[in-house]
């Protein structure tokens, strides 16, 4: 998911979203924060990334994806 750092104060859902209740959303309010949570449980626990640890995950997973 393509997120620029440090823009996206709110949180988005994941474009890979399929509808059935297995995604994420994230949001990154600031330039040194991506944050992660399951959007089954908004008020659940957020995972807070490094946008460089953040990115290197996105870039894996992409691999795998294709």
């Amino acid at each position: 998911m393509a997120i620029t750092k440090g823009s996206q104060p709110t949180w988005i859902k994941s474009s890979y979203s399929a509808g059935n209740g297995a995604c994420v959303e994230i949001k990154s309010p600031a330039a040194h924060a991506v944050d992660v949570r399951d959007s089954k449980d908004p008020q659940g626990p957020n995972l807070a990334f490094a946008p460089a640890s953040w990115s290197a995950f996105v870039t894996e997973m992409s691999r795998v994806d294709s």
